[in-house]
């Protein structure tokens, strides 16, 4: 309401499915109802109200149709008198086209007004109560073009205040604020780009001393607690912003700029919402001296909603209707839809198959696995199928949720790990569908772009796959067994496309997927790498391979992109003609993919995916769990933990999206670490976890946070989706430590072991044989020969020659029987120890 102070309101239950809700003003002005359903705000909350008084009798107007809508559908909105005095209630609607107003008056004093806009555009609807115009009319209802999509910018630069203070961690630490009201409030720091801890969203709402409390393991930190004066400058408030720029008139795809200038606004976030007929791309260009400069390009003409918030309220002006003219981008968009059912429930005991498409992959670099919920890890059964199809046979023995992963060159594929349940399936939604594969990264004109769509954990709906670019793309979808879809696209001119997904008309996490198509890469298929290597790289220490053009022209250049998600540029230099080296440094432990490309357009193969440090970090060996993840209290600390035992160390990196920002904190626990987050605002929040960049299985996760809204701090749902994360660079953690680490199980009795090295060798000649694993289960093959003289020989070598094949070749330097152990675990394989005289 106009003073701050919140209204008590009174609901209630009418029993036919509908519900009144009811508060007394006690001021004239504008007042927002927050309402909230389940949790989370519902559509059109905060709605707002116009609240007059007349002749000594109050008098509102609310409803979303005095703030604007789409032009074809019906918009609404009620006026509340007093009982009685209906009749004196007088609604004018004038706009760029005339409309049919509705009315329907109601014995309480009321009056339900709705019209249907068919022009886009300004409408002033003028409300009299009595012969006069209340306040705030005439209302301006901005209506935009038909089929409203949305697009968001959030920036927190003018919310953030230096603690003038160095601390070198900010991942631990703990911090609260207690306003001049004697509110205690969680609070988010971050360290700013001087290297000083700072509050990262600062909005302060009242007149006073706030008094900031900074902990680590709930000690104070030095100079804590810090205390902030604030006046009436410092105070957020939207009035004293401006803007300027393109906030009438602004061109499709052309960029268009706006400068807002928050110096008079005190501290508070600004976001901006662009709403119209299309998306449209809305970046933060330069923010300088509290000064935000904005570019935005609307992907077509039309008539387009511009919403520009500062602390929370509208600034001066907003919403603008903003007339987009220009050219159309001429992008086409072919879509086609498909039903999933609910896919049947495995039993334990049962086996359990699926098949997926993975361009440019060897059969004998695959490998699959299953782990079920108690942390045993079972080899699947991967079967080379025509044209990169690969059929993946297992049988898990346990209920509950297990792990799947699939691996080439013993690195995750795209889409890998992923959850599989066994015995009943959990509610799904949207946000369980996961896409992998080459179709979402890269692609090429004239040939299917390849990609697999897995939806088994989100249950029963409707999967829609759109393709929307420079020209009409060719979608065909193929079924698979157990809640697997096979997906392509084929498309004849190059450029950028958006590959859309949703699941019952929500879009999954990630999409819409941008890939850039580059065009037929012709000689590009002759370039070739060599000298490449994808595994035992380590930190600080360069990777260097060649690439050969074989007789290709053009511009060659190559990227990295790390396991934290940054990309840099790899230092490319001539060797001879036509030959380069290739070299970058790696700073990171985990995967990084190495992009090359001539012209634009990926060389075979390309991206390639190398490992630095140890094999150990594996996503898939990490899991969370906790009751944050799946719901919360707003203006509570909500906690889940996340297991890394047995992963190795590498980037573990959290993102919580949602209607407001969170307070987050972490704390190294035996297992792995706790994470807790506090939000600001009940709602719907999607936590996101991955290490090593790549999501965990299970992630993301839906999180419904209840509470009182407002919390009682002033703050409201925003707008935009807010995201918080945190990044923390892990430890490796080993059995003993608290942690529970993978069991493997296997059978000695079935390795088979042969090859001619077996019986005979020969000194300085190079022998070998073969251990076969492919009935034995999960175990550790040792491997281990000694001379004569009872000391291990000077060189042995394993080597995978197929999914569960090995080839070992030795050297023996003595004459004499030499020893060789084959052990699969703790037990030796049949035969074994071999005798091997020389």
């Amino acid at each position: 309401m106009p003073s701050g102070n919140g209204l008590k309101p009174h609901v209630r239950d009418n029993a036919d499915g509908t519900i009144c809700v009811e508060y007394e003003p006690r001021l004239e002005g504008r007042h927002e109802v927050q309402m909230n359903f389940d949790g989370s705000a519902i559509d059109g909350s905060p709605f707002s109200c116009v609240v007059d008084k007349i002749d000594n009798s109050y008098i509102t107007a609310f409803g979303s149709g005095l703030v604007g809508g789409i032009s074809g559908d019906s918009e609404s909105f009620t006026v509340v008198a007093k009982t009685g005095t209906a009749n004196d209630i007088d609604v004018k609607i004038d706009g760029p086209s005339k409309v049919d107003l509705q009315r329907e008056d109601n014995p309480d004093g009321s009056a339900n007004f709705s019209y249907m806009p068919m022009t886009p555009g300004a409408y002033n609807i003028s409300i009299n109560y009595h012969g006069k115009p209340i306040k705030g009319s005439p209302f301006v209802s901005k209506i935009s073009g038909e089929g409203r999509k949305r697009s968001m910018l959030s920036v927190g630069h003018s919310a953030e205040y230096s603690l003038k203070i160095i601390e070198t961690d900010v991942v631990d630490l703990v911090a609260t604020v207690r306003t001049p009201g004697g509110q205690i409030e969680p609070i988010i720091i971050k360290r700013m780009e001087n290297g000083e801890l700072g509050i990262a969203y600062f909005t302060p709402r009242q007149k006073g001393e706030y008094i900031v409390s900074v902990m680590k393991s709930e000690t104070h930190i030095k100079h804590s607690p810090f205390r902030i004066e604030v006046g009436d400058k410092e105070l957020g408030h939207a009035a004293g912003c401006t803007v300027k720029g393109a906030i009438t008139e602004a061109l499709a795809n052309a960029t268009n700029e706006i400068v807002v200038n928050a110096t008079n606004g005190g501290y508070g976030g600004l976001s901006i919402t662009i709403e119209g007929p299309h998306r449209s791309n809305v970046e933060l260009h330069k923010f300088e001296d509290r000064t935000f400069t904005i570019h935005y390009s609307p992907h077509e003409p039309g008539i387009y909603i511009l919403n520009i918030r500062f602390a929370d309220d509208d600034i001066p002006g907003s919403p603008f209707l903003v007339n987009v003219g220009g050219n159309p981008s001429g992008r086409v968009r072919e879509t086609v839809t498909w039903e999933m059912e609910t896919a049947q429930a495995v039993s334990p005991g049962t086996q359990s198959e699926f098949i997926l498409r993975i361009p440019g992959t060897n059969p004998f670099d695959m490998e699959a696995a299953i782990t079920d919920p108690g942390g045993v890890s079972e080899l699947c059964e991967v079967m080379d199928q025509e044209d990169f199809h690969y059929l993946i046979k297992m049988t898990p023995q346990r209920k509950g949720l297990h792990i799947v992963s699939i691996k080439h060159k013993s690195m995750h594929v795209s889409g890998s790990p992923f959850q599989y349940s066994v015995g009943q399936l959990a509610l799904g939604g949207p946000h369980k569908v996961q896409v992998g594969g080459p179709g979402l990264e890269r692609g090429e004109v004239g040939i299917p772009n390849v990609f697999n769509i897995y939806t088994r954990e989100a249950g029963q709906g409707t999967l829609t796959v759109g393709v929307e670019g420079p020209t009409k793309a060719v979608i065909q979808l193929e079924q698979r067994p157990n809640g697997f879809l096979g997906a392509q696209f084929k498309v004849d001119k190059p450029g950028m496309y958006g590959v859309h997904l949703k699941f019952n008309d929500t879009h999954i996490p990630g999409s819409p997927f941008m890939v850039n198509i580059a065009p037929d890469s012709g000689v590009v298929r002759q370039v070739s790498v060599h000298s490449l290597k994808d595994k035992g790289l380590s930190i600080d220490k360069p990777c260097t391979f060649s690439v050969a053009f074989n007789g290709a022209k053009g511009q060659l250049h190559a990227t990295v992109r790390t396991p934290s998600g940054a990309q840099m540029d790899c230092m490319v230099q001539e060797m001879d003609t036509d030959v380069y080296a290739v070299r970058f440094i790696p700073k990171e432990n985990g995967v990084h993919y190495i992009d090359v490309r001539l012209n634009d357009a990926h060389i075979p193969d390309s991206p390639f995916p190398v490992m630095v440090g140890s094999l150990a970090n594996d996503p898939a060996m990490v899991t969370a769990s906790g009751e944050g993840l799946e719901r919360g209290k707003s203006g509570s600390q909500n906690k889940f933990v996340v297991k890394t035992a047995g992963a190795g160390s590498g980037f573990l990196i959290v993102f919580i999206d949602g209607p407001s920002k969170c307070a987050v904190s972490c704390k190294e626990v035996d297992e792995g670490y706790e994470f807790l987050y506090t939000p600001f605002c009940p709602g719907n929040y999607l936590i996101t976890v991955k290490y090593g960049n790549i999501p965990i299985a299970g992630s993301p996760y839906q999180t419904i946070v209840t509470g009182d809204a407002p919390d009682g701090t002033g703050r409201k749902p925003s707008p935009v989706v807010e995201q918080t994360s945190m990044a923390v660079e892990t430890v490796e953690k080993k059995a003993g430590a608290g942690a529970k680490v993978k069991k493997l199980v296997g059978d000695a009795s079935k390795v088979c072991v042969k090859g001619p090295g077996l019986k005979k060798a020969f000194i300085n000649r190079a022998q070998n044989f073969n251990v076969e694993v492919k009935d034995a289960g999960n175990g550790v093959l040792f491997i281990g020969m000694v001379s004569p003289a009872a000391v291990p020989i000077a060189e042995l070598n394993i080597k995978k020659a197929g999914p569960t094949t090995y080839n070992v070749t030795y050297k023996v330097q003595e004459a004499g029987d030499h020893v060789l152990h084959v052990k699969w675990g703790d037990d030796d394989a049949p035969g074994s120890p071999f005798v091997v005289n020389t």
